[in-house]
């Protein structure tokens, strides 16, 4: 009796699953969204799911290597892979090359797409990813949340929800070393401040002094975790009346200090409190001997006339066994700023494009940073770009094969310098999603993919934006009821060195 039942569910399943007759061989790409053709993959990244754009009756998917193979056979124009076998396929394929053919039925039809490949690595991306979900315009922050994803499948978590902090807005969270038991995340407003883990502890922190122009804005933690370089920004909107341009963002006044974690004392330096010059995003050296940080001199403010408004990448050294700031600064790129030491005074006249979010790989070969035409807010300039630097011979990577005509923006490494993800809206200019790009032995960059979603039209009908991916290499210990109760603690109050 088993063994008729087999048969008849065997059989019925081969009589759903119609199979393809009278193909025609087209020499197109299938029509696929999210564009996953030719892409590099880490062996551990969730299934690829994806859809095809049009009216399609059927589809039918065989990813090949070697005698490993999965084939889906689905009705309509969506494909999901069953994750176990995706795994399996995964793990066999690693170092090597997955051939991918799809043939669809469309208007009683099949026809047989031209075939891609998926080249699949053998290093592993740190297996969690956090970002802000908000959504995408100047005058809206309610029903923002801070979400932990794990990429390897399709587990979402809420960190932090805008409803259980007395609806302040919160920034981005950041890891220490792609570390969950050491990050920072921070709660503007009255009662506000930053919120340090530490093995899950969470503690408030009032990082600021009377003479600084805010709290904390931008930060960035040391190889040991003992300081945080961090920004002081007054932050205010512009608009635009020209349709092609929404918004413009930028800082007023901004300075970088460090904060001593464990003297609770706050390190600042005349360098980088300079009023003519405008100090941001700063971030730590891999081995914690420099800072790094975007300059701009504030002049064109005073004109009215930010499209000059232009940022250099500067560094200072920094001690940190004794936590002291260097004597003298040095302009990193564009190489040709003109800089000069006048009263111990920097200046960063004529950088022909403007800096921002300065990553370093934490191998310390690669700087990832973001270039724009002008301004410190490049999230809203379609132009903006993705560059990388090679510290050892400073060959500059304008990274043609990532970059898109929207803007392509805030980026984090992975632990093992081989991947990194970033914020795109290279589909409608509007909406953020964070992409993956895996740069190879020789410092080539591959063809990124968007952050793979367990339903293949999620995207089309997502209305946040994905703002400022950081990638960890294991789970948060806390959640958003412990931020909740964090939130209620006395601050700890930080003062000068």
């Amino acid at each position: 009796m088993k063994r008729l039942l087999y048969i008849l569910t065997i059989c019925c399943l081969l009589a759903c699953s119609e199979q393809p007759e009278n193909v025609t061989a087209s020499a197109e790409l299938p029509p696929m969204y999210p564009d996953y053709t030719d892409v590099t993959i880490p062996k551990n990244i969730a299934p690829l799911n994806f859809l095809l754009r049009g009216d399609y009756e059927r589809i039918q998917v065989r990813a090949v290597c070697g005698d490993d193979s999965i084939e889906v056979n689905e009705r309509g124009h969506r494909v999901c892979f069953d994750l176990d076998d995706w795994k399996d396929l995964l793990e066999a394929a690693a170092g090597k090359t997955i051939d991918v053919t799809v043939t669809a039925k469309t208007g009683g039809k099949w026809y047989a797409y031209k075939s891609f490949t998926w080249q699949v690595t053998q290093e592993t991306i740190d297996p969690y990813l956090t970002y802000r979900l908000i959504e995408p315009d100047y005058e809206v922050w309610h029903n923002l949340t801070l979400c932990e994803r794990c990429v390897e499948t399709f587990d979402e978590r809420v960190i932090s929800d805008y409803n259980l902090v007395e609806n302040r807005c919160m920034n981005c969270h950041v890891y220490g070393n792609q570390d969950p038991n050491l990050s920072m995340m921070y709660v503007r407003g009255e009662g506000g401040g930053a919120l340090l883990n530490r093995d899950g502890k969470l503690s408030k922190l009032n990082i600021k002094t009377a003479d600084m122009v805010s709290g904390s804005v931008y930060y960035g933690f040391s190889p040991d975790g003992r300081y945080i370089t961090f920004s002081t920004n007054i932050i205010i909107p512009g608009f635009h009346s020209l349709s092609k341009k929404r918004l413009e963002v930028f800082d007023t006044k901004s300075d970088v200090y460090v904060a001593d974690l464990q003297t609770d004392k706050i390190i600042g330096s005349s360098l980088l409190s300079d009023s003519t010059v405008l100090e941001t995003f700063p971030t730590f050296s891999p081995d914690g001997r420099y800072i790094y940080y975007c300059a701009a001199d504030a002049a064109p403010l005073v004109h009215n006339d930010i499209k000059n408004l232009r940022y250099a990448l500067v560094r200072i050294p920094f001690d940190p066994a004794t936590g002291t700031l260097g004597e003298k600064t040095d302009t990193i790129f564009p190489k040709n700023a003109q800089q000069a030491q006048l009263n111990n005074q920097q200046s960063t006249l004529n950088a022909q494009r403007s800096v921002c979010h300065p990553r370093i790989s934490p191998d310390g070969r690669y700087l990832l940073y973001t270039v724009a035409d002008y301004g410190t807010f490049p999230i809203w300039h379609p132009e903006t770009d993705l560059q990388l630097m090679d510290l050892k011979s400073g060959a500059i990577d304008t990274l043609s094969v990532v970059n898109s005509r929207q803007s392509d923006t805030y980026h984090s490494w992975s632990s093992d310098s081989r991947w990194f993800v970033f914020a795109s809206k290279r589909d409608d200019g509007l909406y953020g999603k964070p992409y993956f790009c895996y740069i190879d032995s020789e410092g080539r960059a591959h063809k990124p993919f968007v952050l793979p979603q367990e339903h293949p039209d999620f995207y089309d009908n997502c209305l946040k934006s994905f703002n400022a991916p950081e990638l960890g290499r294991g789970a948060l210990p806390f959640d958003a009821m412990d931020v909740s109760r964090a939130m209620k603690q006395d601050a700890v109050n930080f003062s000068r060195q």
